[in-house]
Parts: C-alpha cells; structure tokens; sequence
C-alpha cells in the first residue's frame, strides 16, 4: 500500500480478512479488537490459536496469503522460529497466532479487555464472544 496510509474501513476489511483465513485452517478463538481508540501504534489486533505448532505455521501462512491478496505485506514478523506465538505486523493491524498454552499464559484479551470485538463472520455470530 505504497503511498497512502489505509483508512479505517481497509483496515477493518484487512482485519477481517485476516480472521477469515485463520478460520479457513480451523484457527479456534478467533478474536478481532479495534484497538485505535486505546493506543495509537494500531487499529486492530487479529488474535487467534492454533492447536500445534505447525498448525500455527499453518495460519500465519494463510493469513499471508489472504492479505498479499489484498496487496499488504507485513513491516515486521516475530516468533516465526518458535511457532508458540507469532506476531505480523500490518502497522494498522497485528496479527497474533498463538499455540494455546502461549494464548492462556499472556492472555492478551484481558490485558486490551477495553477494546471493543468486531464481528468477522458473514452469519453475524463472531467466534469471540465470551
């Protein structure tokens, strides 16, 4: 996205996107929080869990896909020689892949517990309620 910073509205559907190819490899929790009215570094984070690690290199993989389609590429990747959590980093959007023990232990959902979810999924009922 050479040029121009995305607006609100790509940011979102990048987010969403993101959560999408997730589910697409049986990613469980799948949370998206609008985290721009809290910190000012990102809009959203796209947070989900893999059961394995290599299912984990699984969804990283596949949330690439999806948003090189969309003509992003990530500014920053971290984890990627652990696959326990893996951080992409969109600048508008972060995306974190964890193993579920990592999940549990940092248990960012309730660190960013002020941050409004977003729905994801066409049906309306968005894996991340609770």
């Amino acid at each position: 996205m050479p040029g121009r910073p995305p607006d609100a509205e790509e940011s979102r559907q990048a987010a969403v996107a993101a959560a999408r190819a997730a589910a697409a490899k049986q990613a469980e929790h799948i949370t998206i929080l609008d985290v721009h009215g809290l910190i000012v570094i990102t809009d959203y984070f796209v947070i989900c869990s893999g059961a394995t690690e290599r299912q984990v290199r699984t969804i990283v993989e596949e949330i690439e896909k999806a948003l090189r389609d969309l003509g992003r590429k990530p500014v920053r990747r971290e984890g990627e020689s652990e696959r326990r959590w893996v951080l992409l980093d969109y600048v508008d959007l972060v995306v974190h892949v964890f193993t579920e023990q990592e999940r549990e232990y940092y248990d960012l959902e309730r660190l960013w517990g002020d941050a409004p979810r977003s729905a994801w999924e066409d049906d309306g009922i968005a894996s991340s309620s609770g």
